[in-house]
């Protein structure tokens, strides 16, 4: 087990159902290549729901434990896309994608911008001027509006999945 300490973190002021969310440009990273991206874009190719799922830089533990449980549960076949979201730069979305066989495909945002933009950026324990996504996701509609939303209030924090895709209509 790890050795780790639970902190909470402070309120948010992410997007809420019902709202638009928030445009943003940014390399998106595959196994094979990455090219600048908007959000809008992606949600305008999806064959139904868009789902962006926010997790720390993907060298860490949560990361590696949410991208496995989607996984899993095949996430990629039941939601119309679903997208990464993470603090680290194509290089290391590239060695990460290597490293694991997933699915899908990651925005990189090193700036931690989009995360600003969604009001879910915090920073990281001890390390000036370094910020990271809280674990979050976010399900679009083929309009770009948020129609089921979680955001983590503990790092680390897992949601229940189940209740998870009751929350973006997975089901």
């Amino acid at each position: 087990m790890m050795d780790f300490e639970v902190v909470e973190l402070g309120p948010t002021d992410h997007p809420e159902p019902g709202e638009e969310a928030p445009e943003f440009t940014r390399p998106l990273v595959t196994d094979e290549f990455w090219e600048d991206r908007t959000l809008s874009e992606l949600v305008g190719e999806s064959d139904g729901t868009t789902v962006l799922v926010f997790t720390p830089m993907t060298g860490s533990f949560l990361a590696k434990y949410i991208w496995d449980e989607l996984t899993e549960r095949n996430w990629d076949e039941r939601a119309g896309r679903v997208v990464g979201v993470t603090a680290s730069t194509p290089y290391g979305i590239k060695r990460f994608l290597g490293d694991n066989d997933y699915p899908f495909a990651f925005f990189a945002d090193p700036s931690n911008r989009v995360a600003e933009s969604y009001g879910i950026e915090h920073e990281l324990d001890g390390m000036t001027g370094i910020s990271e996504p809280r674990a979050a996701f976010f399900a679009l509609d083929d309009a770009g509006t948020i129609e089921g939303a979680w955001v983590a209030t503990n790092w680390p924090h897992f949601p229940d999945y189940d209740e998870l895709e009751t929350e973006l209509g997975l089901e």
